[in-house]
């Protein structure tokens, strides 16, 4: 199966918005041929939220998708549909899309496997709605699965350039050549003042990085490859720029209008109010410290092979389908977050393009999945996958919701 808001002929195209019913897609996505041609047989497209922009998943075309461990919570988004899918049985293998944890926020709500490879490794031709031909900062397409071996088979067939871009560009991406848990550096972040981590997420990843020392892995849980506020501020302000043409003009207008109210402010509606209505001389600003992060991320990865951390502060929460997204709280460790503050395990390594994929790391005490999100250097695509393998077969596999086999 594959998200919905990617082109399978004859199937509508609605990334959730009413208006588009109807709108049939005249040929596959490139992604979407590319299984086909491998033999995959696609026999159907799974639930998003509107507009791809949510980590929960419910339109008013489609309806609600619910999480196969609690249906009264969500399974993310918003490639919610694609790991509720998974983790029920319904598929054996997903194609997703991600730009704030789409892939792999949902793969750790529902406990299954997802990819968010280095930027433009896989073309994204074919997830655009009629009328938009450029692809936007930061968003990438990957597989998820409920194997790390069946996200490693999908992406060889996915990633590489489209036809255009192969007429003078070849991908090569590495193999992963060592064997055992001990050849590798492994810097851990559990935790962060910025985006605070539920007691119950936090326990599985400081039990991965226990077991890994035991394994004879060289652990480093203080080493951070840039500083976690500034990375936020600066994501937030990439992101909402890059997702800044979705509103309609009214809704710009109000944008506009509440910008002198939320200067000097340094919380995420300021961001986001600023980013829909910066002008490109401040973007460029933006982006320049992104560069230099971008560096430092590099370096980072000179001293480590890998960084682990969490992909979300808390377990799957409740449905929650009114206000806005900054207004709805959950709960960590007993005080209220709101739910856009752990979009920082979101953008982290993301917002500097590089891969990272989510394993199963364990069940919480609630018995909801949690898993670990494996960051590896850019283009080191397979490196993250291998790893993710090891733990696969050594310390924790894809285990089906009580119900589902």
């Amino acid at each position: 199966t594959v998200k919905e808001g990617f082109n399978v002929a004859g199937l509508d195209t609605t990334w959730g918005f009413a208006e588009q019913r109807g709108n049939l897609a005249q040929q596959h996505a490139v992604a979407v041929q590319r299984l086909v041609d491998a033999g995959a047989v696609i026999f159907g497209k799974t639930n998003v939220p509107v507009a791809l922009a949510d980590w929960q998943t419910f339109n008013p075309v489609y309806g609600t998708t619910n999480n196969p461990w609690d249906v009264t919570r969500t399974p993310g988004g918003s490639s919610g549909g694609s790991a509720a899918a998974l983790a029920a049985g319904f598929t054996p293998l997903e194609l997703g899309s991600d730009i704030g944890a789409s892939i792999r926020n949902p793969a750790h709500y529902c406990g299954v496997y997802g990819l968010k490879p280095t930027f433009d490794v896989c073309p994204r031709d074919g997830h655009l709605l009629p009328g938009a031909y450029a692809h936007g900062d930061i968003s990438a397409i990957g597989p998820l699965a409920r194997s790390a071996y069946d996200i490693e088979t999908a992406l060889d067939i996915i990633a590489g350039p489209n036809a255009l871009d192969a007429t003078g560009l070849q991908l090569r991406l590495p193999r992963e050549t060592r064997t055992k848990f001990s050849d590798f550096r492994i810097a851990i972040i559990s935790d962060a003042e910025t985006a605070p981590v539920d007691a119950a997420v936090r326990r599985q990843i400081e039990a991965l990085g226990d077991w890994l020392e035991k394994q004879g892995a060289t652990v480093d849980r203080v080493a951070r490859p840039v500083d976690p506020a500034e990375a936020h501020e600066t994501y937030i302000m990439l992101l909402r720029a890059a997702t800044s043409g979705a509103p309609d003009e009214a809704a710009h207008a109000k944008l506009q209008a509440a910008r002198a109210s939320v200067e000097g402010r340094n919380d995420y509606y300021a961001w986001h109010v600023r980013a829909n209505t910066m002008g490109h001389r401040e973007w460029l600003g933006w982006n320049n410290k992104r560069a230099r992060m971008i560096q430092d991320w590099a370096h980072f990865f000179m001293r480590f092979d890998l960084l682990l951390c969490p992909t979300a502060a808390t377990t799957a929460f409740p449905h929650m389908q009114t206000g806005e997204r900054w207004e709805r709280m959950i709960k960590v460790d007993g005080a209220d977050q709101p739910t856009t503050t752990q979009l920082f395990w979101a953008g982290y390594s993301n917002m500097v393009n590089l891969p990272s994929i989510v394993a199963p790391a364990g069940l919480a005490a609630d018995g909801l999945p949690v898993g670990v999100q494996i960051v590896a250097p850019a283009y080191q695509d397979y490196r993250a996958i291998w790893f993710a393998q090891m733990l696969e077969d050594q310390y924790r596999a894809f285990v089906a919701p009580p119900g589902f086999a």
